[in-house]
């Protein structure tokens, strides 16, 4: 059992992404091919055959998970393949141009949220890593090599973007 936690923007972004989303829907199409398509008019930098309606986009960025503590485990941070930051410090300055929340809803002080973060398991939680594996041969969550943790920075990083 374990927490997960979100970067959730500041709420002057998500008032400007509010009005943007006002602006949008004052102005939107309503032929029959733009309801049957959902409304999905808006260019998909991500992917250009797939376009977002004016709620996709406004909610797109809105939740993205930091990581997740374990009781025993050092705290294990999800990369989401260097889409959002790539190392350390890049982790950080993330952190702190948003607002925290952990999956319950309660709300975090950034920089506890960080200090929390990083003394979490240590300095002898459990890492997922070759180690590990050697040593708990039999552990219900084995796994193939590829999908070990790494570590970037002396952080613990899960090797997949997919947590629960």
């Amino acid at each position: 059992m374990g927490t997960n936690y979100y970067r959730i923007p500041k709420a002057s972004e998500m008032e400007e992404k509010k009005e943007r989303l006002k602006a949008q829907i004052d102005s939107m199409p309503t032929t029959p091919g733009d309801v049957e398509r959902a409304f999905r008019f808006i260019d998909n930098p991500e992917d250009e055959w797939s376009p977002l309606n004016p709620w996709d986009e406004f909610i797109e960025g809105t939740s993205i998970h930091l990581g997740k503590r374990s009781m025993g485990w050092r705290f294990c941070w999800n990369f989401h393949d260097n889409r959002y930051y790539q190392d350390r410090a890049s982790l950080l300055a993330f952190v702190r141009s948003g607002r925290v929340v952990d999956e319950y809803g309660e709300e975090w002080d950034t920089e506890r949220f960080i200090e929390m973060a990083l003394e979490w398991g240590e300095p002898d939680g459990l890492t997922a890593d070759a180690e590990y594996f050697k040593e708990n041969p039999h552990n219900w969550m084995s796994r193939p090599e590829d999908h070990y943790d790494r570590e970037i920075d002396g952080l613990r990083v899960s090797s997949s973007t997919q947590f629960s």
